[in-house]
């Protein structure tokens, strides 16, 4: 580098200006292009080997720049000029970066340059001049990508703001390969209408990620000056100075320690821990629930319930020390328990194994709480809680990713998509790896401190692990909470159910960032409470949101509030056992004609979520406020960042690759046909404790169901796991889903899936003065044009005699009502032709039996008027749930349509056969499907 102090520079440049020209010139060559094609050329851009526009609407970055001109001329020609930026980007940036002993300056300089050839490579050969060439350039670009960023992140200062900003680029930018490879499969294997539009979508955002990652120089070399000096040799006509007029400051980092929160990895560590513990938690009600089930009443498993108690036992002299001394151990056994006990096949013994293993999560949770609340700083217990709710969120997102369930379960298994074995291991990897500080003498805390009041602090503690498990562990628990039904008048499930899990991750930042704010936060928290209980739709679901921040937002503070009690077992008993209470009184409110004193308690889901929120909000108002380093604290929230991001993005890929792009489709339109069937599919659950969902999707396309109706199917609460069965199902199968009632009108539900679109819905609940509550679905198709109403329907128990009567009045006059071509799906606990019977099948609401000489029914029947019936069949259950599949095929009228009633009988081979059941349910069936009672389908004129 020379110097010259007489001679004035030629010229004088601030190198930022360099970062500055690479970022206009490389924007401009994209966003010209991406103009004037949309100007010139929209159709053809966006016009791929499968589909054009409307079907595909957006340009992908090949299309734009290559394909047509004038635009690929305007990009080639400011992309050129982006290449003396990128050289002297390159250059500059290796002596800005430049470190003495370390590898990464070569690696950036070198990566930078082979990558920049490649990119020439991909821009100037494009897919239409030679595919093969302009895949391997474009290919190798990302991967020279990887070692490029991490160099100059790793380059840029420790601590600095500048570092995150490119480590949080880089981040975004290959996560963003994960959605575009699978909308690419979409497009090029599954031919999806529209992926490859939102495959663009991503690719382009790649565009602007890569030219912003490289931005963030003008940031670095706003401090450099560069001089063009004319030079005193003879030989050289100028030279060139590069000055600083700063030196750049290094943020040190502050110091690793268990004290101070711990490492990123031991952060994990937690957050992975918790993981395994909401996993087996939420199990354990799901797994009780199936014996009272099966049952039809009171088990005795329901005990089960009790193993949450366990922390009484650390009463037992030297079991506390064995929990805080060895967490390693006590974490690994307590997972192996807990989720690797899908491998018994056994029911009760999957139970006993399960409830064994969450007794010592529980102790292991307590004994967690307790010695971190005995340190001086309350900043490990309130990290330990932040990363609780993560692990929370981490649960939720897991089963938003797997149809509402969460993969490693004990109801899951290989075969039902479980992912048990690879949560095991993770599990007790993880639980190794866990740390905790030894546990300090509370006489050497500060003696002058209040300690919380031991009622105020358990009970408003039990009431908080109730309220996440109650509402929390599923993403569409208080969207359900708000559905009303078509149209559409709030959130769904997907793509909606990010937003829960967002709000969940922001509240659990910000109870650790600004917990001085606690008192607005509850009183927000619990005015969305109440919002949510008395409004639906939008209202209600923002209500639910404030108050699904503040339970998250609260739990740092209620952590550090039950820790300085300094009453390990008895306090984390009595919080448990009335976690235990509330979540009785939340099945009481649903189940209350099963159970003793269940009146008490019907419907009156008011009391038990009033009773909940006062008891945390008592918690809340007896905390004293601690004093945390705000320091540390942030050095600690900075490394949770990156976990707070990683579940933002993780919520957001689900929802996108959940989301149905193409709409659904009946399986024979030329016929005008409609396959309807009812089910009554006992909450998802089979004869041996496995998750149903698999086979009973599978049945239903195997029947060619184009409406469906499915009774007994809310399982939106604790004691089912909180699941939707209808996400699944419907998105595999390319249906319309109309979950019914919601959990807070406490019914055992009935859902409405539809191949045909759903103009409108409305949602009953039958006269119930005495036993269960009956709901009904009525709802409004669009069949190939025409307007059909189909009506969903579970009637009350037989003991009710009142009720049934009631509820059959109730329903007629719903039939009654419409006088559209209409289908009932129901269950009515009657005999054919006898009682109740004759009141559906009426002159007043003009329905039909499916078919009046099939006399073995009770509980199952299909009623329907004013369209052509042509068949009726009966197909067994397997071991899916107690009861059979009825189905009935419909031809809906166009005027031309022959819609007399007729009872006459055909032949199978007088009907076309695209109007036939399917043959592979004769004889023996399929999967222990087979046709039954009739042995055969019945075709009718």
């Amino acid at each position: 580098m020379a110097e010259s102090s007489v001679a004035r520079p030629l010229l004088k440049l601030n190198a930022q200006f360099i970062a500055i020209a690479h970022s206009v010139c490389s924007l401009s060559a994209f966003l010209a292009a991406l103009f004037v094609g949309y100007w010139l050329h929209f159709y053809k851009i966006v016009q791929n080997e499968h589909y054009g526009y409307p079907d595909e609407w957006f340009p992908s970055v090949s299309a734009t720049i290559g394909d047509r001109y004038p635009e690929r001329s305007i990009f080639q020609i400011l992309i050129a000029l982006t290449s003396g930026p990128r050289f002297l980007l390159l250059f500059v940036g290796y002596i800005v970066w430049y470190k003495q002993d370390s590898i990464y300056p070569k690696l950036g300089l070198v990566t930078g340059l082979v990558r920049t050839v490649t990119c020439g490579g991909w821009v100037y050969i494009t897919s239409t001049d030679d595919h093969d060439f302009h895949d391997i350039f474009m290919i190798s670009y990302i991967v020279l990508t990887i070692p490029w960023d991490m160099a100059v992140t790793k380059l840029s200062p420790p601590g600095s703001k500048i570092r995150s900003y490119r480590k949080y680029t880089a981040f975004t930018f290959f996560f963003m390969l994960v959605p575009l490879i699978y909308l690419f499969i979409q497009h090029k294997v599954h031919r999806v209408a529209g992926a490859y539009s939102y495959y663009a979508y991503c690719e382009w955002s790649l565009i602007f990620l890569d030219v912003g990652f490289d931005a963030w120089s003008i940031l670095d070399f706003k401090e450099l000056t560069i001089e063009i000096l004319p030079s005193s040799d003879s030989d050289a006509f100028f030279v060139t100075n590069f000055s600083r007029s700063a030196p750049v400051k290094e943020t040190k980092l502050q110091p690793k320690s268990t004290q101070q929160g711990g490492s990123l990895f031991q952060l994990t560590v937690d957050v992975v821990n918790a993981f395994i513990f909401w996993s087996i938690y939420s199990s354990l009600f799901l797994l009780i629930w199936y014996f009272p089930l099966w049952h039809m009443g009171i088990s005795g498993y329901e005990a089960a319930c009790l193993t949450l108690v366990s922390p009484a036992l650390l009463v037992i002299p030297g079991l506390s020390k064995v929990f805080v001394s060895y967490p390693q151990f006590v974490k690994a056994f307590s997972c192996t328990l807990g989720v690797g006990s899908y491998l018994i096949a056994d029911p009760a013994a999957r139970l006993l194994t399960t409830a064994a293993g969450i007794s010592i999560q529980m102790m292991s949770l307590s004994c967690d709480i307790w010695t971190l609340g005995t340190q001086k700083d309350s900043l490990p217990i309130k990290t330990y809680a932040t990363t609780f709710i993560l692990g929370l969120v981490l649960s939720a997102i897991a089963k938003f990713a797997f149809w509402a369930n969460n993969p490693i379960w004990p109801i899951m298994n290989s075969e039902t998509g479980g992912w048990n074995l690879t949560g095991l291991v993770v599990g007790v990897v993880s639980a190794f790896f866990t740390k905790l500080p030894k546990p300090v003498s509370y006489v050497e805390t500060e003696k002058s401190a209040r300690k919380p009041s031991f009622l105020l602090t358990s009970l408003g503690f039990g009431s908080l692990i109730y309220s996440i498990s109650a509402m929390l562990t599923d993403s569409s628990t208080i969207i359900l909470w708000n559905w009303e039904g078509y149209p559409i008048r709030g959130p769904i499930p997907v793509p909606h159910g990010a937003i829960t899990l967002i709000t969940m991750c922001a509240g659990a930042f910000f109870g650790l960032y600004k917990p001085e704010s606690y008192k607005t936060v509850t009183f927000s928290g619990v005015l969305g409470g109440a919002v949510l209980y008395l409004f639906n739709g939008w209202v209600g679901y923002v209500g639910g949101l404030a108050y699904a921040f503040w339970l998250c937002y609260v739990t740092p503070l209620s952590f550090q509030q039950i820790s300085k009690t300094g009453k390990l077992a008895s306090i984390f008993a009595v919080s448990f056992l009335f976690t235990v209470i509330l979540s009785l009184m939340h099945v009481w409110v649903v189940a209350y004609a099963f159970v003793p004193g269940g009146p008490l308690l019907r419907e009156r889901t008011d009391i038990v979520l009033g009773l909940s929120i006062f008891m945390i909000v008592g918690l809340v108002y007896d905390h004293q406020p601690p004093q945390i380093d705000t320091k540390r604290a942030k050095s600690v929230l900075k490394k949770l960042t990156n976990h707070f991001v990683l579940l933002v993005l993780l919520s957001c890929f689900v929802a996108f690759t959940r989301f149905q792009f193409e709409k659904p489709k009946p399986y024979h339109p030329k016929s005008r046909l409609m396959t309807a069937g009812i089910w009554t599919i006992h909450f998802g659950l089979d004869n041996d404790m496995w998750a149903s969902e698999h086979r009973m999707r599978d049945l239903i396309k195997d029947l060619e169901l184009d409406v469906v109706g499915l009774l007994e199917s809310d399982t939106q609460r604790i004691i089912m796991g909180n699941r939707d069965l209808t996400q699944r199902i419907a998105e595999e199968l390319g249906m319309y889903a109309d979950f019914g009632p919601g959990p807070n009108k406490h019914t055992w539900g009935a859902a409405l899936l539809s191949k045909f679109p759903i103009v409108n819905s409305t949602h009953h609940l039958l006269p119930s003065p005495v036993g269960e509550l009956a709901p009904a679905i009525h709802a409004t198709l669009d069949c190939y044009g025409e307007l059909i109403d189909v009506v969903v329907f579970h009637s009350g128990q037989e003991e009710d005699v009142e009720d049934r009567r009631l509820q059959t009045l109730g329903v007629t006059d719903i039939m009654g009502s419409s006088d559209r071509p209409m289908v009932l799906l129901s269950y009515l606990v009657t005999d054919p032709l006898k009682g109740n019977y004759n009141t559906y099948v009426s002159d007043k609401s003009g329905m039909h039996d499916i078919d009046v000489t099939d006399d073995d029914r009770w509980c199952e029947y299909i009623l329907y008027k004013k369209m052509k019936r042509t068949g009726y069949a009966r197909v067994s259950r397997g071991t899916i749930t107690d009861t059979e599949v009825q189905v009935g095929k419909f031809v809906i009228p166009d005027g031309t349509i022959d819609e007399s009633y007729s009872q006459t009988r055909v032949d199978e081979d007088k009907v076309p056969e695209d109007m036939r059941f399917p043959s592979i349910f004769y004889g023996d069936g399929v999967r222990g499907h087979q046709y039954h009672v009739f042995d055969e389908p019945r075709y009718f004129r």
